[in-house]
């Protein structure tokens, strides 16, 4: 049998998603946000966020296998159609309203994982932006997204390509496991160390006012310096054409699987480092994201430029950037809790500058500094691994899906 082009509008109804006030989220039932769209091929065994949803929201909202979400709205025509598909159902759980689900009017037609990839080569990418409009916000209309052809080959076919680049996925999957638990032993050290204040030698060390004798009590200020950052004109395209300086906005951080940040999405030129604010931090620098998504962390792995949604943490002395990055990790909530503004939370530079730290001797922060690098080292060795599984999946996506490999 040969394959079929077929428009999604004979294989899926569409409908579009739940809006709700803000002051519905953070408890209640399941909830796919626009953010798991966006980073996530297929959704997530656990969608982690939670909002406050009636019984005929949940029924008219629901996720079942096969459904597909499709970013419908936003700022940029970068976020709009990505599309993230449903393995298996989620009871009671329901999606969010800058999103379309597509839901199959057939399951016996097409195979949900052949179709997840599909959606993310480029040939369906370019298809859905060409249709798209932008007023104050890129759009989409269900009839131009029904009218978007996609491959329907024999459903033997679509299955071999999808074990085939699952194949990757898994590995990947591995990889983002043994990242996430070295990440847990990092911070169940810290916690033992410097919160249960169980770290080496505690047994012969005096406490004095819930300080251990020796230790210093000192400000963010005095352990490091503080960087912020800066957009160039986005109407100046020399200032990103060919560019080779990577320039980090919070989403490079949010949606990364790691401390270690490997690549930025953009880069901007020299120009457009010495026609903004933007300042160039070296390999090494902790990266905290502090305007809307404030505290989120990073490690750059070469020296990199930000937005200005970050206060970038360049420790005085090297033995201090394990522990800052920890001491910071452990006080998220309280980074947050200072954060203010009412267009979207920030947290000033001056604010944070004023943070209490508590400094242990040299012995044991260069212990806890050699000790944290290791486990730092191999979730960039994993890191790296991640990007170059990924990077073959996506060569060889479009050839799988235009029939160029055969399988």
């Amino acid at each position: 049998m040969s394959w079929e082009k077929v428009k999604l509008g004979e294989l899926y109804n569409v409908h579009n998603g739940l809006s709700k006030g803000k002051q519905f989220f953070g408890s209640g039932h399941p909830f796919l946000s626009f953010s798991t769209v966006f980073n996530n091929w297929f959704l997530p065994k656990t969608l982690s966020d939670l909002v406050q949803s009636s019984d005929k929201e949940r029924e008219s909202y629901s996720i079942l296998r096969g459904d597909i979400f499709i970013t419908r709205t936003s700022e940029t025509m970068d976020e709009l159609g990505m599309s993230s598909v449903a393995l298996r159902d989620y009871p009671n759980a329901t999606y969010n309203g800058f999103t379309k689900r597509l839901r199959p009017i057939d399951s016996q037609r097409i195979l949900p994982e052949f179709i997840g990839y599909y959606l993310r080569c480029s040939e369906f990418r370019n298809q859905f932006v060409a249709f798209s409009t932008m007023t104050t916000r890129a759009s989409l209309r269900n009839e131009d997204l029904l009218s978007i052809e996609v491959p329907v080959p024999p459903m033997p076919t679509q299955r071999r390509i999808a074990d085939i680049l699952s194949t990757y996925d898994d590995l990947i999957e591995n990889n983002r496991n043994q990242i996430k638990l070295l990440e847990e032993a990092a911070q169940r050290l810290y916690k033992e160390w410097f919160v249960d204040l169980r770290f080496p030698g505690h047994k012969h060390t005096r406490i004095v006012d819930g300080v251990p004798e020796g230790w210093e009590t000192l400000h963010i200020s005095d352990v490091c310096d503080t960087i912020g950052g800066g957009t160039p004109s986005t109407k100046v395209k020399e200032y990103y054409q060919n560019g080779n300086i990577p320039w980090v906005t919070p989403t490079d951080i949010t949606k990364n699987n790691a401390l270690v940040l490997l690549d930025t999405a953009i880069k901007i030129t020299n120009e457009g480092l010495n026609n903004s604010s933007a300042k160039m931090v070296p390999s090494g620098t902790i990266l905290m994201t502090s305007r809307a998504s404030v505290g989120f962390f990073g490690i750059c792995d070469f020296p990199v430029c930000t937005n200005q949604g970050f206060i970038s943490c360049v420790p005085y002395q090297h033995n201090m950037q394990m522990y800052l990055l920890y001491n910071l990790l452990n006080r998220v909530d309280e980074i947050r809790g200072k954060a203010g503004g009412s267009t979207y939370l920030e947290i000033s530079k001056k604010t944070f500058r004023d943070f209490e730290i508590v400094v242990p001797n040299i012995q044991v922060l260069t212990l806890f500094q050699t000790t944290t690098e290791k486990f730092i080292e191999r979730m960039r060795i994993l890191s790296k691994q991640i990007l170059e599984l990924q990077q073959a999946r996506d060569r060889l996506l479009p050839k799988l899906m235009s029939g160029e490999v055969g399988v």
